[in-house]
């Protein structure tokens, strides 16, 4: 069985195929998703969602580059969407200075609610990083500064350092299909030194589909499967041994409960 720790499936493009999308999961073993909101309004619909179908959890948020979007009561509707049922995470949130979506001072006050209401909810945070290591990190050491800290850097592709810097702190570390693309050698390099009680993956349907899919779109939870196939084999194991692993380290950090 495999866990799926990041998707959109609220995303547009499942409207007309979702129930079958996370039937095709199932059927290929996928049997746990997070799905994750990026603005106020997605996060509710990722709640439902959590709440309609069984494999189905929640993470809600508001995502960096949708933090100058956000209305005056939208962290509010946050706050009383974390403590829905089926909630099990705190995001998308982080930094991102790759787009210029949103100022740098605005994305820092949103990723720093986030993390003090996870800490404050004993939630993990599921975190974005784009071009922007340094500035994610510091405001990582001073949360861990103030206590316990749980989360996982979501499709992961910064180097071995700043992967190793981000167990220290206390997190995980996803990686998703850019992993299995031909000229991703140093990621899958930094991804055979992360410790394998913290190393987890993920799809982040709809988007970055793996080899051999790549380029097909909408990128979907069943498709976890190669992104996990190659994993293994960098790892040096056997796929099943590898989806136990994975999906073991996916359900302490989210506290999934048992199947």
């Amino acid at each position: 069985m495999f866990c799926d720790t990041h998707a959109h499936l609220d995303d547009e493009q499942f409207d007309a195929t979702r129930a079958d999308v996370i039937q095709r999961a199932w059927d290929a073993g996928v049997t746990a998703i997070v799905t994750v909101g990026i603005t106020a309004d997605s996060s509710a619909a990722n709640v439902r969602l959590a709440q309609e179908f069984p494999a189905l959890f929640g993470a809600v948020g508001i995502q960096p580059n949708y933090v100058t979007q956000a209305s005056a009561g939208d962290w509010d509707r946050i706050i009383a969407l974390a403590a829905q049922p089926r909630v099990v995470a705190l995001g998308e949130t982080g930094l991102d200075r790759y787009w210029d979506f949103a100022p740098l001072e605005v994305q820092r006050d949103y990723f720093d609610r986030h993390l003090r209401l996870a800490q404050e909810r004993d939630l993990p945070v599921v975190i974005h990083m784009r071009d922007c290591a340094e500035d994610v990190l510091q405001m990582l050491r001073e949360a861990r500064q103030r206590g316990p800290l749980r989360g996982v850097m979501h499709s992961f592709t910064g180097d071995a350092e700043t992967a190793h810097q981000c167990v220290d702190i206390g997190l995980h570390v996803s990686f998703a299909g850019m992993v299995t693309f031909k000229k991703s050698q140093a990621l899958r390099d930094v991804a055979r030194t992360i410790p394998g009680d913290r190393i987890v993956i993920e799809t982040d349907s709809p988007y970055l589909a793996p080899e051999p899919r790549r380029g097909r779109q909408p990128n979907e939870p069943a498709w976890l499967v190669h992104t996990a196939a190659r994993l293994a084999e960098v790892c040096g194991m056997d796929l099943a041994s590898f989806a136990d692993r994975t999906s073991a380290n996916a359900a302490r950090l989210f506290r999934l409960p048992k199947r």
